[in-house]
């Protein structure tokens, strides 16, 4: 009988797929007219409709201005956050044109926001060179606006129109007069697209603000957020450009000389400008450009400026007799070690690729950064040979450290090596053989190492004790990190290697959760753990798998139950809130937890590994430059900057004594 049911029900199937195909026709093809489709799919158009699709409608309107600055013709562009969480922005350019389309036989500006792919950047005719190629930018920041309003300064007259979620609101309007020329936008994001949030993060603007005005010298671009009571704004403007931009990013490192290096040139249409200086750290950061998109996957222009600087380094090095004609030819990682370096091209006509979109793939473009830069690197270093010589001389410290550091690899290997075959003592694995599912839990001391073996779900979760404060590899070389029988265990449980060989897909758990005691010495160590894990196994922090756990302040007693108070700003609040709310009898009593030693293994589940309860935070790379920046801030050489964040930020500070 079982077999027969199941046979009638297959027969039912397919008839109802029948009556389906049937009833198949021109009636069930849907036709998404103007912006629909955008409204429709908005997360075809810009990326995602969370945070970062928020922010990307802001970058949409001002590339539309920063593209009138790169042809010539705009020279100040103005951001404002307003009062009510909307957007403003204002440039000086020519304004767009209101004069009738031919095609669709409306003005220009109303082309522009209200049809796709309608734009001055197909064909060159209006643009030599944008940031926005697909013509999409302002007709989709439209379509996803609860309401959008433009105002063109152009021929001695202002012109308006409205739009509400896309639709004109009125034709174009001339509503005075003016001397100004430009182009004023001002939209608020529709909530019904945007759920998660509708708040702009004014940090979050003024750094790529700040970006935009490094990668366009002589540019001068601001921020304004009047939300506060007291209003914010943040104006830049850079002379030097992205030379300026490499100094920044230095202004806490201790440059090897002076002054950034600097070269541009043109070639087939392609300006390519490279700005460079050298620190006294291991640290390289290589930040690359494509029409101001931020290429974080790199691409072709990378690519050649990296077979140039290799190149020239060497061939320098031999003409000046550093290197002799036995010795071996410096390393790419050689002579990229302490490098701090802008790439930043512009394209008529960039083809991006990779995961996000963000590789520049155009393959001419290798060759032209590579004889462009040679050819201007060449001539620095012949015209200056005091820095050239510390160049080389770098690149030989850090080619000495990478033997050492390679002889110091085969000793771990034979010692403990980094396979699975041959796990840290220290560790207790988990049974899971599924890393998706996995969690190793880095924790601090014997005691709390202790009471999370014995409070832990072994089936999927993993402990790994660590003894004390680990190295500070912010000031330290390859062969002292791996000299670090710390940071070998936890580069050996991870399975992932480290640095340039590391591979995320390697990873045994997908989560790798930092629970250090809340106190001053725990946040050191999950500041120096959180270091490590940014300079040399970075793609766990961008795969999303590093989360800090979240361990209580406060346990408040009464009876039999307990409740607790996670960390936070308003924690004593929450604790007073707590216990006010609680019966007078019996009297409850308080614990502070100072250490994760004082919780026994029940608790520590009950608050901090079990996933139906338990807070954790996971880590994020919003801006890894800005993140690079507070890193080396924290844990570096200078002082001072430390010094003043430490007052800056003290108010904050929750003293335990």
């Amino acid at each position: 009988m079982k077999g027969s049911g199941e046979a009638l029900a297959k027969e039912k199937t397919n008839e109802e797929m029948l009556d389906d195909a049937a009833n198949y026709d021109a009636s069930q093809i849907q036709v998404l007219e103007g912006l629909e489709a955008v409204r429709k799919r908005p997360g075809m158009y810009i990326g995602t409709t969370s945070k970062e699709g928020l922010h990307h409608l802001v970058w949409e309107i001002v590339d539309n201005s920063i593209d009138e600055a790169l042809a010539g013709y705009a020279s100040q562009i103005d951001v404002y956050i307003e009062k009510d969480n909307s957007i403003t922005v204002v440039d000086n350019g020519r304004g767009i044109p209101v004069d009738i389309q031919e095609k669709t036989g409306r003005p220009a500006v109303e082309t522009v926001f209200t049809i796709l792919h309608a734009g001055g950047k197909f064909g060159g005719g209006g643009y030599k060179v944008s940031g926005g190629l697909h013509g999409v930018g302002s007709s989709v920041v439209n379509a996803l606006s609860e309401t959008l309003d433009v105002t063109v300064y152009k021929n001695g007259q202002m012109y308006f129109q409205e739009y509400h979620r896309g639709a004109v609101v009125a034709d174009l309007a001339i509503i005075g007069e003016t001397d100004q020329r430009g182009t004023k936008v001002h939209f608020v994001p529709d909530s019904q697209i945007f759920t998660e949030t509708t708040e702009f993060d004014f940090k979050k603007l003024a750094t790529r603000v700040q970006e935009l005005a490094f990668l366009n010298r002589g540019l001068s671009i601001s921020i304004t957020d009047k939300r506060p009571e007291q209003e914010i704004k943040n104006s830049y403007h850079y002379e030097g450009g992205i030379a300026s931009y490499v100094e920044f990013l230095n202004e806490k490192k201790t440059p090897i000389f002076a002054d950034p290096i600097y070269t541009e040139g043109e070639l087939e249409g392609i300006t390519v400008e490279v700005a460079m200086q050298y620190i006294t750290g291991y640290e390289t950061n290589i930040l690359s450009f494509a029409n101001n998109i931020h290429t974080h996957e790199g691409g072709t222009h990378e690519q050649g400026f990296r077979m140039a600087l290799t190149r020239v380094v060497n061939d320098y090095a031999r003409k000046q007799k550093i290197l002799k004609d036995n010795d071996e030819n410096l390393l790419g990682e050689d002579v990229r070690e302490g490098l701090i370096a802008v790439i930043s091209v512009k394209h008529p006509d960039p083809q991006f690729e990779g995961q996000t979109k963000t590789k520049l793939g155009n393959s001419e473009v290798s060759t032209i950064t590579n004889r462009l830069f040679s050819d201007a690197f060449q001539k620095f270093l012949l015209e200056n040979p005091k820095e050239g010589r510390l160049i080389v001389e770098k690149g030989l410290q850090a080619s000495k450290a990478r033997i050492a550091a390679k002889r110091a690899r085969e000793m771990t290997r034979r010692k403990n090596p980094l396979e699975l075959s041959n796990l840290p003592g220290k560790l207790a694995d988990s049974s899971s053989n599924d890393p998706a599912n996995a969690e190793l839990f880095i924790v601090e001391g014997d005691s709390a190492g202790g009471s999370a073996k014995s409070g832990r779900n072994r089936e999927f979760q993993a402990i790994l004790p660590i003894r004390g404060k680990i190295l500070n590899v912010e000031k330290a070389s390859m062969e002292k990190i791996l000299a670090n029988e710390e940071i070998r265990s936890l580069f050996t449980a991870m399975g992932t290697g480290f640095g340039a060989d590391f591979d995320v897909n390697k990873a045994r758990y997908h989560k790798l959760v930092i629970m250090t005691d809340a106190d001053v010495d725990g946040a050191h160590i999950r500041t120096l753990l959180l270091t490590l894990i940014y300079r040399y196994m970075k793609p766990l922090i961008e795969a999303g798998y590093v989360y800090f756990a979240m361990p209580p302040l406060y346990g408040v007693k009464q009876g039999k139950n307990i409740t607790y108070v996670q960390p936070g700003a308003n924690a004593e609040g929450r604790l007073k809130e707590i216990i006010e709310s609680l019966p007078a009898t019996p009297k409850p009593t308080i614990q502070r937890y100072k250490g994760l030693g004082e919780m026994d293994d029940h608790q520590l589940w009950e608050t901090t590994m079990d996933p139906e309860r338990r807070t954790i935070a996971r880590v994020t790379l919003d801006d890894a430059d800005q993140a690079s920046k507070v890193f080396e801030m924290l844990m570096g050489d200078d002082v001072e900057p430390r010094r003043e964040f430490i007052e800056e930020n003290a108010h904050y500070a929750t003293l335990d004594l």
